[in-house]
């Protein structure tokens, strides 16, 4: 039995130290799918829309490889050259039909394995990255470990079948979220169609995206595919379409396309993209040492129904001024505005305590002051 971190838990230290935004559900039950697991969440907020079994580990197959992608182009690598390794050559499964001893850019090795599901471009990237696949997979648990993704462990960086290699849901789309805020990432997710450059061993290529959303699905922006007998279908994809931004995964589903679009078009007709908070001076009903010097430093949209735009509220949680110290200055940020949906909290700004500015002197003030000083020989203020 795997013993794993509570994922509240890991949300309230998040919320604790970063006052992050904390994800929610949706009131509705949204459409039905095929997958054993489905998430489907707001990009921008980490709102969770919809959700089926989010939190079963399950082998995942080759939407392993968002989490390769991003850790190549986090390398700062992409325009090296990689030499290939015979042990590249040896991945199986899906593949590019590298050579050994090819010397081909990272960059392409990354559009390879994101656009075909190249095995042995994982293995290749790996190697390139963090010198063997071993070292590399450690990167892949840390950087999951760092993003809060609580039930994922990683044993490979291609995603093929192993009882240690699993995740859930709700961890692909957190993992995907971060990985859609790399603009290189999302440049290449969106590629329909690449050439990579010759090489010292072969000619150019030229790769199609296996994943049919973007030709299947008008306002797809991405995604990844995977297919093992273990895991079955496994999809991640994204899509954008008045001011929403959506990511949806789903797990062992055999009607993944299908399922996808269904949960891309009922959040789109029935969510909208809503300003809860507004960046800059932020008026509440507070403790007097605090009226008229809050702020909040950016704007809050959160995706709502027509009946969350109507009921939801917010609840201001301040930190208490000292009734002796008249002086005090509060810590930054001095507190934060939570947004609930009856009684549950979906999300949260940090708010900051900013102190009245002195009022300048006008120009014939100045010129006072300097005629003052030169007949009464007093100094200037």
């Amino acid at each position: 039995m795997r013993v794993t971190l509570k994922k509240a838990a890991c949300v309230f230290l998040c919320t604790a130290i970063c006052f992050s935004i904390l994800p929610g559900q949706a009131f509705g039950a949204g459409p039905g799918v095929s997958a054993q697991a489905a998430v489907l969440m707001d990009r921008s907020s980490g709102r969770i829309l919809y959700e089926k079994n989010g939190t079963e580990e399950l082998p995942i197959a080759s939407i392993t490889k968002v989490m390769t992608a991003v850790l190549a182009i986090e390398s700062g690598k992409m325009n090296q050259m990689v030499t290939i390794s015979d042990q590249a050559i040896k991945a199986g499964g899906s593949s590019i039909y590298l050579k050994p001893g090819e010397k081909i850019r990272l960059a392409d090795l990354v559009y390879g394995l994101m656009l075909r599901s190249g095995n042995d471009a994982a293995v290749a990237i790996a190697e390139a990255v963090a010198q063997s696949e071993a070292g590399f997979v450690f990167l892949m648990n840390e950087k999951a470990r760092l993003l809060g993704m609580t039930d994922t462990h990683f044993t490979n960086s291609n995603g093929l079948d192993n009882p240690d290699h699993y995740s859930t849901a709700d961890d692909m789309a957190i993992l995907t979220q971060y990985a859609m805020s790399h603009a290189l990432f999302r440049k290449i997710v969106q590629t329909k169609v690449y050439k990579a450059s010759a090489t010292n061993k072969e000619g150019v290529r030229l790769w199609r995206n296996k994943n049919k959303m973007l030709t299947q699905y008008p306002f797809s922006t991405g995604g990844k595919t995977g297919f093992t007998r273990t895991a079955g279908r496994t999809l991640i994809s994204t899509a954008s379409k008045n001011q929403l931004d959506l990511i949806a995964v789903t797990l062992n589903d055999g009607n993944d396309w299908l399922d996808h679009k269904n949960l891309f078009e009922w959040a789109f007709s029935v969510y909208q993209q809503t300003e809860v908070v507004r960046k800059g001076k932020f008026e509440a009903n507070a403790d007097p040492f605090y009226r008229g010097h809050l702020y909040a430093s950016r704007s809050l949209f959160l995706p709502l129904t027509k009946d969350e735009q109507r009921s939801f509220t917010k609840k201001l949680i301040l930190i208490r001024p000292p009734v002796q110290n008249k002086n005090w200055t509060p810590p930054s940020p001095a507190g934060r505005v939570v947004i609930l949906l009856g009684n549950r909290e979906i999300a949260e700004v940090p708010l900051f305590y900013e102190k009245a500015k002195e009022k300048t002197k006008g120009l014939w003030p100045l010129f006072a002051d300097f005629f003052k000083a030169e007949f009464t020989g007093s100094e200037l203020p």
